[in-house]
């Protein structure tokens, strides 16, 4: 089958930005409020950090198994309904989380949600559908931007609504995921023509398969590693930062949606404006070692930082130096998938992410809780970001090596 006009990609891909950007809305408003709820059922600092450790384990557990799964069964059905049936269930799970009486509920909740929640993956598979190979650098660029656009509005939105009442934010993410579905269903077209269509398996499905699939991947197969290492130190980030800031610093929810709102806001700048202009000039290959180096010094400035202002400083100057990474790494994996496994690949690449956050969760616990009865302002209670810096710096030097040794990879500007 030809390839779509051009318009008609256009006007596609306008339409899965704007599902990404309500989809990261509503994830974004829970962030800066779900450890201090997980605090209402909690006696102290070391449990807190304990059980929101298990929060994001079993999260990361289900996701793990369910984007493969899901990304497979995109490849058969479609992306639309696939896409459907994750935002119902996160608007079910937010639901349920504002109204939850007990923690055990909450548990359950993070568990149906993960498994439930393949946007990430299919989304992703989506915009290769409608991208040529030389398109998509660009156009993953555009998505991370309408991520950082949703991590503005959703975290700001969800700190301030969470220092007024900590489980107005779940309701608030469960309207908008509601609000999404319904944009699915009456305006999200299909991506996925039929004669591109493959029958699912569920040997390929299981995650342990799909990522060995990924692995094998023509020319790109070690950079599973790279992507392993730089995701556990980007999801034990993501596990700790709350609390971190909150121990260090003595942040509450409204402090953490402003810290929040500008790691948005750069994503969004870098990723929406900058990087079409970065890719006139550098390859992938180039932008992701570069952007990969930087984020190991990033993450030790996070963990330096004297002040919460100067957290700020680290914030900005990582996004500029370093944001355009990963887009150009996902550039470089989904071009090198046929045009039939693009759900698979990209389910695979979610699913090796996922289990890094069920091992983030577990690490930077361990991290936390070592730490937890230092003094605000201890340098040490950074310990966390120490790990994510030395995580990352291996990433960057297996990327940079690996590239070097593959010249026909790095011969291939977008």
């Amino acid at each position: 089958m030809t390839a779509p006009p051009a318009t008609g990609r256009k006007a596609a891909m306008v339409f899965i930005a704007i599902t990404v950007l309500i989809d990261m809305m509503a994830i974004g408003l829970i962030l800066p409020v779900l450890p201090h709820i997980v605090g209402t059922f909690t006696a102290s600092k070391e449990s807190q950090a304990f059980w929101f450790g298990v929060m994001s384990f079993v999260f990361g557990a289900a996701n793990f198994v369910g984007s493969p799964i899901l990304g497979a069964l995109s490849d058969q059905v479609g992306r639309r309904p696939v896409l459907l049936i994750g935002f119902f269930g996160l608007a079910l799970g937010f639901f349920v989380t504002a109204a939850a009486t007990a923690l055990w509920v909450i548990v359950v909740v993070r568990l149906f949600s993960g498994a439930m929640q393949a946007n990430i993956a299919v989304a992703n598979a989506y915009v290769a559908d409608i991208s040529a190979p030389d398109e998509r650098a660009r156009r993953f660029g555009v998505l991370g931007a309408m991520f950082g656009i949703g991590f503005v509005l959703g975290p700001a939105l969800g700190g301030w609504l969470g220092a007024i009442d900590l489980r107005w934010p779940f309701i608030a993410a469960g309207v908008l995921a509601v609000i999404n579905t319904i944009y699915g269903v009456f305006v999200l077209p299909e991506s996925l023509p039929a004669d591109k269509r493959r029958a699912f398996s569920w040997q390929r499905a299981q995650p342990f398969a799909a990522l060995s699939g990924l692995a094998a991947l023509q020319g790109v197969g070690p950079l599973v590693a790279v992507i392993t290492l730089s995701g556990l130190a980007q999801y034990t980030l993501y596990t700790t930062w709350v609390l971190y800031t909150h121990f260090k610093f003595g942040w509450g929810p409204a402090e953490v949606g402003t810290s929040l709102f500008v790691v948005g806001l750069m994503a969004a700048l870098v990723q929406g404006v900058l990087l079409k202009h970065l890719l006139k000039r550098f390859t992938p290959r180039a932008l992701a070692s570069f952007g990969l180096a930087v984020g190991a010094f990033t993450y030790l400035g996070y963990a330096l930082a004297p002040t919460g202002a100067a957290i700020y400083a680290v914030i900005v100057a990582g996004a500029l130096l370093g944001g355009a990474a990963p887009a150009a790494m996902q550039s470089v994996v989904s071009n090198a998938a046929g045009a039939r496994e693009q759900g698979q690949t990209m389910g695979a690449v979610a699913s090796l992410n996922s289990l890094m956050a069920v091992a983030a969760p577990v690490l930077g616990t361990v991290l936390l809780e070592a730490v937890a009865h230092r003094p605000q302002g201890d340098p040490w209670i950074g310990l966390p970001f120490f790990v994510c810096a030395a995580l990352q710096a291996a990433a960057a030097f297996l990327a940079i090596r690996f590239f070097r040794r593959s010249p026909q990879l790095a011969a291939a500007p977008t």
